[in-house]
């Protein structure tokens, strides 16, 4: 499936605007990570980005998200490493582990390129200036984006910490990036 496909899936499945952007912003960091990982699949990268919460809005259970959304790309024929990307996100309920290094990436991205969006939503300057310092200073205030997990942010960095060698902040500094890139898509 091509970017501009899986958008307009994304679309039809999601009217949310703010669900929209998160997608979008996965979509960049994880296109960040593919160009050093898997610079050969940087667009199938990007889909698994844009693809990984399609289902939220209609199937927000633990029951069905993102099962539910995966059977349908499935039925698409989307590749296997992409669903199971996708499934791996939500490893807890759905049982499948994060094994491959696309995998590894959406779980640290997920989480965190929200907690980066958030952050510029409050910040003068929005992406322009922002410093992982600023986004760790703001992980440590709970009730700021309170349901953004710090866990899965901290977990994610820790398992795609082991493959590329960035820690936390190297990590978050790549996301800032990646945002900063695709900031006209994301208004930001």
């Amino acid at each position: 499936m091509n970017p501009s496909a899986a958008r307009s899936l994304m679309h039809e499945w999601t009217a949310s605007p703010a669900l929209r952007v998160h997608m979008e912003a996965v979509a960049a960091c994880m296109g960040a990570y593919a160009r050093g990982l898997d610079a050969a699949n940087e667009e199938r990268w990007g889909v698994c980005g844009l693809l990984h919460d399609f289902d939220y809005e209609k199937h927000p259970s633990a029951e069905e998200h993102p099962i539910v959304g995966v059977k349908h790309l499935e039925s698409l024929g989307v590749d296997r490493e992409t669903l199971d990307a996708i499934l791996g996100h939500a490893a807890e309920r759905t049982g499948v582990m994060r094994e491959t290094p696309m995998a590894k990436a959406l779980f640290a991205c997920d989480e965190l390129s929200g907690f980066i969006v958030a952050c510029v939503k409050v910040r003068p300057n929005g992406i322009s200036d922002l410093e992982p310092s600023s986004v760790k200073k703001k992980l440590k205030d709970k009730p700021f984006a309170a349901a953004v997990s710090r866990e899965d942010i901290n977990q994610g960095a820790a398992e795609l910490g082991a493959l590329t060698g960035l820690d936390l902040t190297a990590h978050i500094q790549k996301c800032i990036e990646a945002l900063k890139e695709g900031r006209e898509r994301l208004g930001l």
